[in-house]
This record gives structure tokens, C-alpha cells and sequence, in this order.
């Protein structure tokens, strides 16, 4: 400590040393001197942050709170709140105790410095990736997530939860999107109740996270599940989890989650530095852990741009499908194995990040003859690693000698992140097929989309059939297009071109038109 003040004193300006931070009760599992884990809800048990430290003179110090985020390609702060006293020179501490709705993540309080003279020091002022050398308060709600992405009717699941609570309420809700009067339905998720609320006794794990193992796969059908979990001051958290057939092709048409791009896109700080563990978000993260939490209260990001109305879309017009992830897809045998499966493979999401092994399958099958539709844009973009939870980023597919476009017809061209919408319009080449019934012709236009673009390249298959377009919607020569060809195979392959395409499937006309690809491709 003596070292730190005179080295201080020898920069000139207002120092901490011996910083720290608590929460006044015992410990959660993994803080440490600058991390500590609250929940404010009021019980007396965590639910405040104290920050103590050593002053080497008398000053003010300003505490902000700031919630970090992503912004573009690159991480960015916000100010969350904050509050300043004058301190004399020697110990000094400063409290916050965050209100019950403050949204479960972890900030970072920065203190700024200022003594007499007006010279000031900050901590807290650190990027991503960098170590931190201010205090980072973990507010925890509910933090839970199965230890896999899908399971079979029937079979035992485990979640690990982390929660301070004694009791928690757990039940599932199935995400259909159709009409259901009578039964109980979850506001954020959208879902309907398949079980009752079961209580469960969590007080002998306040403290560190642990298995729960109460849930088992009933015999529900193939689709998107969320496990709900309650406690009694209101505190809310969801873990989402598939439930997979017990063998593919039970029915002729697979429909996969993206659920590698969910955790990609997933900014939850599991390692409690202040900045969510995403590359997203750090330039030098390159792996994510795939059994994390998902940030906003469980609910993976942008999941209901990205698929919950293709969901509804499917209940409402009475489609019967296989649901896969990406760890499904990961896992398939060979392409042909896909092919005897399966009429048509729908990918609703953004199926940015592939294994090589999934690259090779779904090439394998669509050479066979297997039909393919992406309802997004930015698909099969980047190539990653699977080493058991872990992923890792290995390089852009193009670069690795299996260019996207080869396979989807179109490849990424950019993004604007949504500033700069607009509708499609028909193309002069668009099928007869395409257009029944939709009221659309040539030169019609329709919807408003964008976000991340596509557009066809040198390397997309010979006749990729331009059906829709919205000319330079990133710039000069920045179009997106809608395509869709055909191979000697048999292969019929449609790809949307725009992030958004899915999020209008259940509006006119794009519902009869995504019925009419339907057709096409989903015809043996």
C-alpha cells in the first residue's frame, strides 16, 4: 500500500488503493476483490454493493455506474446511473444499492477522482478485454441454462441455475405462436403452458451455482420449449431448450435454430470483467461457451426478430416439422443420412457460424438432391470449431476455400445494422410460381427489410434465378437479392437475402409467398 501511495503522489493527483468491493453478506461463488454478486429485492441478503478504498488525499469521488454494451462490431459504455461525495484523505467507501427493476447483468462502477487542485484520475475507464481495475457488481436475477441445446421426448434434462433465492417455481411453456383461449400463457416468451409450476426448495444453493434436474421432455411434439423459472420476489428467468425427434425424419421437412449464432450474439459476462463474453463485443474473444445464460433475462438476442414469427407462420397454417439446432445438425452422420430424411431443410434464422463438418453435410445433402430455403441473410458466413461447450472462431468460409454462395446462391454483402429499410421488388425473372396468388408482378413491391444484405457472386451456381431485389440499399451497387435455383440433382434452393425476410412470414403477401416456396421445395 505504502508503494502505491508514493508512486501516486510521485504522478501527482488523487489515488485509491486497497480497492475493493462486497456485498456485505456472504460471498456468491467466483467474486473476488473487484466483483461481487447482488440481488436487490429488499430481503436484507445482498443488496448492495460496498466499494472501499484508501485516499491518498482529500477528494471528490464520483461513482457512475455503467452498463456496457454492443454497438456496431464494437463494444461501447452507458452510463447506468452514479453519485458523488467529498472524502478526506484515508479509508473512505461509497454504496449503491441498485433498485429492484435494475435488469440482472453486470455493471462497472467507475470512480472518477478529483481533488482541490482539480486534478483527477478515473477507474473504471477500461475497454474490452482489458483487465479491470475498478469494481464490477454482478446483479443476478435467475441465470439458467441446460447443459444441451436439445433433447428427445422422454429424456431427463439438467439445467445449472444461479440464483440467491430460497425457493424457486419452475414450469415449461411451448413456443407455438398459435391461438390457445383456455390455456396459460407466458408474457415475454409468448409460449403455452405444457406442465404446472413446480416448486422447488433452493436454499441449500443461495450461494454458488448448481444442477436442477426436475425437468424431463414429456411427450410433446418437436418444437421450441422455454423453462421458466419464478421466485417468490418476483425475479424471473428463462433457459430455451429443443425438443428433437427421436430420430430424424419423423418428418419429411427439418426446420433448424440457429443456436450457434444465439450464443455468438449472447453478451452475458460470465467472467465478470465488466463486458459481455462475446466476440461481438472483443475483438479477442474468440470462444464462447455454448451452455451460458443467455443475457436479457434469458431470452437469446434477437431471437424474436429471428424466429418467432416463422414459428407462428408454421402453427398457423398447419405445418408439421422436425425442429433441429445447430448441435443436431453438427452431430448428423453424412449428408446422406440428411437425405433420406428429409424433403426440404429450412434455416429461419441467421446461420452465421458453422463447423466444417456442418458445411459438408448440407453440401452433401443438397447434392443429392435435398431441397434448402434460408429465411435470412449472412448464412454459412463464418467457420468455427466445436470442442465440447466450447466454440472458436476460425475463419471467414470464403477464405476457407468453401465460399457461402456456392451453396446458398447469394453471399454477404453488408450490413447498416438497420439504419437505411426498404421494400423488395419484384424482378422481372420471378416465376410464375412464386408470384400465385400473392397479387404481386413483376416490378411490385413489398415489405420492408435489411439490416445484413446478400447478394449473388462469381461463385454462385450457374442459373441462380433472381426473384426479388432492393436496389443499392447499402450504397452504390450494395443490393440485396432474393434467389433461387436449381441443380441437375434435383436441388431446389431458395435464400431470402435479408436479415428480416422471416420476421414478416406470417404478414400479405409474404405469407403466401413464403407457402408458395414451401410448395416448391418441400415436394418430394
Amino acid at each position: 500500500m505504502i508503494a502505491a501511495l508514493i508512486a501516486a503522489a510521485a504522478l501527482g493527483g488523487p489515488s485509491l488503493a486497497n480497492l475493493s468491493v462486497s456485498d456485505g453478506s456472504t460471498p456468491f461463488a467466483g467474486d473476488r476483490q473487484l466483483l461481487t454478486t447482488v440481488s436487490p429485492n429488499g430481503d436484507g441478503f445482498r443488496d448492495h454493493a460496498i466499494v472501499r478504498f484508501r485516499l491518498n488525499e482529500a477528494a471528490t469521488v464520483r461513482m457512475d455506474v455503467m452498463r456496457t454494451n454492443q454497438s456496431g462490431e464494437l463494444g461501447s459504455i452507458q452510463l447506468a446511473g452514479g453519485t458523488t461525495v467529498r472524502l478526506p484523505k484515508g479509508p473512505g467507501e461509497v454504496v449503491w444499492a441498485p433498485g429492484r427493476s435494475t435488469p440482472p447483468r453486470t455493471y462497472i462502477l467507475r470512480l472518477t477522482l478529483t481533488d482541490a487542485r482539480g486534478r483527477t484520475r478515473v477507474y473504471g475507464a477500461y475497454g474490452p478485454g482489458r483487465k479491470p481495475n475498478a469494481p464490477v457488481v454482478r446483479v443476478q436475477g435467475v441465470d439458467a441454462g441446460f447443459t444441451r441445446r436439445s433433447y428427445v421426448p422422454g429424456q431427463a434434462a439438467e439445467l445449472v441455475v444461479s440464483c440467491d433465492a430460497a425457493f424457486l417455481r419452475a414450469q415449461v411453456f411451448a413456443y407455438t405462436g398459435g391461438p390457445f383461449p383456455n390455456a396459460q400463457r407466458d408474457l415475454r416468451t409468448s409460449g403455452t403452458a405444457v406442465t404446472g409450476s413446480v416448486r422447488v426448495d433452493w436454499s441449500a444453493h443461495r450461494n454458488a451455482p448448481a444442477p436442477l434436474r426436475v425437468v424431463r421432455a414429456g411427450n410433446w411434439r418437436s418444437g421450441l420449449y422455454f423453462l421458466r423459472l419464478e421466485t417468490d420476489d418476483g425475479r424471473v428467468g428463462y433457459a430455451p431448450f429443443v425438443v428433437r425427434p427421436r430420430g430424424l425424419g419423423e418428418h419429411p421437412v427439418a426446420v433448424v435454430l440457429s443456436t450457434y449464432t444465439w450464443q455468438a450474439y449472447n453478451f452475458e459476462d460470465a467472467n465478470g470483467d465488466g463486458w459481455g463474453d462475446s466476440w461481438y463485443v472483443a475483438g479477442n474473444q474468440r470462444t464462447i461457451d455454448l451452455q451460458r445464460p443467455f443475457l436479457d433475462f434469458g431470452i437469446p438476442f434477437r431471437f424474436h426478430d429471428w424466429d418467432t414469427t416463422f414459428i407462428t407462420w408454421l402453427e398457423q397454417t398447419g405445418k408439421q416439422v422436425d425442429f433441429i439446432t445447430d448441435d443436431d445438425l453438427d452431430q448428423a452422420a453424412s449428408g446422406d443420412a440428411l437425405a433420406d430424411a428429409y424433403d426440404l431443410i429450412v434455416f429461419p434464422g441467421h446461420e452465421e457460424y458453422v463447423t466444417q463438418h456442418m458445411t459438408e453435410v448440407v453440401q452433401r445433402y443438397r447434392d443429392l438432391g435435398g431441397n434448402l430455403a434460408f429465411l435470412a441473410a449472412n448464412n454459412f458466413f463464418w467457420q468455427v470449431r466445436r470442442d465440447g461447450d466450447a466454440l472458436t472462431k476460425v475463419g471467414l468460409s470464403r477464405a476457407l476455400g468453401r465460399p457461402e454462395a456456392a451453396l446458398v446462391g447469394v453471399r454477404y454483402v453488408g450490413s447498416n445494422h438497420g439504419a437505411t429499410q426498404a421494400p423488395f421488388v419484384v424482378a422481372p425473372t420471378a416465376p410464375d410460381w412464386l408470384l400465385a396468388g400473392t397479387g404481386l408482378v413483376p416490378g411490385s413491391s413489398f415489405g420492408r427489410y435489411g439490416i445484413e444484405i446478400d447478394a449473388r457472386a462469381q461463385t454462385s451456381p450457374t442459373g441462380t434465378l433472381l426473384l426479388a431485389s432492393i436496389p443499392d440499399l447499402l450504397g452504390p451497387g450494395r443490393t440485396a437479392e432474393m434467389t433461387y435455383y436449381e441443380t441437375r440433382a434435383g436441388a431446389r434452393v431458395f435464400a431470402a437475402g435479408a436479415l428480416n425476410f422471416a420476421a414478416s412470414a406470417a404478414s400479405s403477401p409474404v405469407s403466401q409467398l413464403l407457402e408458395n416456396v414451401w410448395a416448391r421445395l418441400s415436394a418430394p
